[in-house]
């Protein structure tokens, strides 16, 4: 049995269990009712051989093993971001129905917690859930009867921790509001999973000799949970997304632009993201590896038969190493370049593009072009571009808005500019004025208690990035005090309208969220004000602040009952409405040059009509039996399991 080393950063505090500042894990078996005794990896023994050695038996080699992978899967995040780790709040209800929020200080991790075929991310209880089950199939890899436990495979832990990683980002990527957000989910967590193995130089290096550094070959780096899926009898990987095996030969998929529109099912769709993300760094690394083949070939690029020599695949073992560690940095870094509702398959190649032409505007490797083909291959665009150039892809700027706002109104452009600039540097020089909303009362009151009962939201300033996790929590309830005081602001009502947000509903829909206190105003909701530390152009780390805006408006099934509750008043806050239309925006604002630095707006304003009713079609059309996520109030209510149902394979 050959094992790895995995290396996480040192807790000083790290108690039994183990239970650190970001996990918790708690072993105990409901169905066999037994608490199983938790790993001290503190203790002298453990910490002189590297921790426990690997067994299957030995439930404190689950608890380990759960904890590892999952802080190498924040260790990852936290790098790409910028920022410590939040895990999404708890929510809740106070006076008045007012919705609040509650600090989640750790992710718990149940190794046992299921007698079943299933593992996944709970966001209600804010915990990691894993099964174990006996396996069904009989061949030379499985023995019946035998047991297997989910939370020994790597694949699934990272997978259901960046899912949990992802909600406390983006907690509205779980509402499937298109055919590409719960398809994202997957395939984002498929995505971390994939290119972790290239964390471990031991795994690359075999399987690099293992395809003569053909990665594009059946490879373990491109399938997932292998172990779950042959145990269950669902053939040599759960899912695999490079290729299949026909009549005993390996067959790479060949990429097919028609391929999306034929798919729904939310496994199936995600598959597709990866196989395009994979398309892409392996353009790269193929790119990279060129000059190695031809000298190991002597100018021909065709190796010989039989194993390469170990000096080549230690050097194609760090091209694709590197390689992975670029895209897998991508990938994660882009999420903050994300509408903060509906995401979809060509809005992420948006972000992912815009994020690394910020970080990197010299790309010297071609690695964004090998992004924007490879999407192109699979039919991934974003709806109703003009252009998969580069340039067409980025996200616009707050210039590029004021220009486009100018060109409406017919205005001048420089005054308008000087307007939006001499309003950000209010925004970081200014106290904000007092809010009268209590929900952000009460949020600039837990940031500072000494302030009177109304207070001033007080001055938009970044947060230390060395903060306790806890303050950094709390002072984010500040920020979004401040912005959402500047917001509805009568000053700022031009920049409310390039923003794509609606803030006087005078002649608007009735279904529109409106504030109880000036129901001619409808809620704006602040999800997140996050403090990132990033690297500029010139390679220096730079602060940028992360917002993410939202409105929400009552949708029915019914158009016709849709239209009368539109002229209705108060008619937002109908119980028996059908769903809820999101809209807003992201923005990524440079405190030092005060400057909106990016916008990212979902496709329409919470008064659209076309996007309203896109969403309608997609609730009552989109979402085939045996989906979970049907479209009826009680399945589409907040309270739903969505990852418990997604992920069971129970009567396949």
């Amino acid at each position: 049995m050959s094992g790895i080393t995995i290396e996480i950063p040192w807790e000083d505090n790290l108690e039994k269990g183990p239970v650190g500042e970001y996990i918790e894990v708690i072993d105990i078996d409901p169905g066999g009712g037994v608490a199983y005794t938790p790993v001290d990896l503190n203790a002298p023994a453990l910490l002189a051989t590297d921790g426990l050695q690997p067994s299957e038996s030995d439930p404190r080699f689950h608890q380990q093993m759960c904890y590892a992978v999952a802080m190498k899967t924040i260790e990852h995040f936290e790098r790409a971001l910028g920022r410590k780790a939040l895990w999404s709040p708890r929510a809740h209800t106070v006076a008045n129905s007012d919705y609040a929020e509650n600090y989640v200080p750790r992710l718990r991790i149940y190794p046992h917690a299921l007698r079943q075929q299933n593992a996944f991310y709970s966001p209600q209880k804010k915990a990691l859930l894993f099964g174990y089950f006996s396996t069904k199939a009989k061949d030379k890899k499985n023995t019946p009867g035998t047991t297997v436990f989910t939370c020994l495979s790597h694949d699934i832990i990272a997978h259901e921790t960046t899912h949990a990683l992802l909600d406390g980002v983006h907690p509205r990527f779980s509402e499937p509001v298109n055919e590409d957000v719960l398809a994202f989910h997957e395939a984002f967590a498929d995505i971390v999973a994939l290119f972790q193995h290239f964390s471990y130089p031991g795994v690359l290096r075999d399987q690099i000799a293992r395809t003569r550094g053909d990665l594009v070959r059946q490879s373990v780096l491109g399938q997932l949970a292998q172990q779950f899926a042959l145990a269950s009898g669902r053939g040599d990987a759960l899912r695999s997304y490079l290729g299949k095996e026909v009549k005993g030969v390996w067959e790479p998929i060949r990429p097919d632009p028609t391929m999306l529109d034929e798919t729904s099912e939310p496994h199936d769709r995600g598959a597709i993201l990866v196989a395009a993300v994979f398309g892409a760094f392996t353009r790269v690394y193929q790119a990279r590896t060129r000059d190695l083949f031809r000298i190991a070939t002597e100018g021909t690029g065709v190796l010989r038969e039989g194993d390469i020599h170990p000096d080549l695949v230690n050097r194609l073992a760090d091209e694709a190493q590197s390689c992975a560690d670029r895209a897998l940095q991508m990938c994660i870094r882009a999420i903050d370049y994300c509408p903060p509702v509906g995401i979809t398959f060509g809005g992420y190649l948006r972000a992912i593009v815009t994020a690394d032409h910020d970080m990197n505007p010299v790309d010297r490797e071609h690695w964004r072009l090998a992004f924007i083909e490879s999407f192109r291959e699979w039919g991934i665009s974003p709806r109703g571009a003009r252009s998969m150039a580069e340039d067409s892809l980025l996200w616009p700027t707050e210039t590029e808005l004021v220009k486009e706002r100018v060109k409406v109104s017919k205005g001048d452009f420089i005054a308008e500019e000087t307007l939006s600039r001499n309003a950000m540097k209010k925004m970081f020089s200014q106290a904000a004025p007092s809010s009268d909303d209590p929900a952000y009362q009460r949020k600039a009151l837990r940031a500072a208690p000494e302030q009177s009962m109304a207070p001033s939201s007080g001055i938009l300033t970044p947060a230390g990035l060395q903060m306790p996790r806890f303050d950094i929590w709390v002072d984010a309830d500040r920020q979004a005090a401040t912005f959402h005081s500047w917001l509805l602001d009568e000053d700022y009502r031009w920049m409310t309208d390039a923003l794509g947000l609606v803030v006087q509903v005078y002649n608007l829909p009735k279904t529109i969220s409106a504030r109880q206190r000036n129901p001619n105003q409808a809620n704006v909701e602040i999800h997140a004000v996050r403090t990132a530390m990033k690297r500029g152009p010139l390679g220096w780390p730079e602060q940028h602040m992360v917002v993410a805006v939202t409105q929400w408006r009552a949708g029915f099934f019914d158009k016709k009952k849709q239209k009368d509750q539109d002229a209705t008043p108060d008619a937002w806050a109908d119980a028996e409405r059908d769903f809820k239309y999101r809209a807003g925006c992201t923005l990524l604002i440079d405190p030092a040059g005060t400057q909106i630095r990016r916008v990212i707006r979902t496709p329409g304003t919470v008064d659209n009509e076309d996007e309203l009713d896109r969403m309608r079609h997609y609730l009552l059309n989109g979402l085939s039996p045996p989906n979970a996520f049907a479209p009826t109030a009680a399945r589409f209510s907040a309270s739903a399991e969505p990852f418990a149902l997604l992920h069971s394979h129970a009567g396949d």
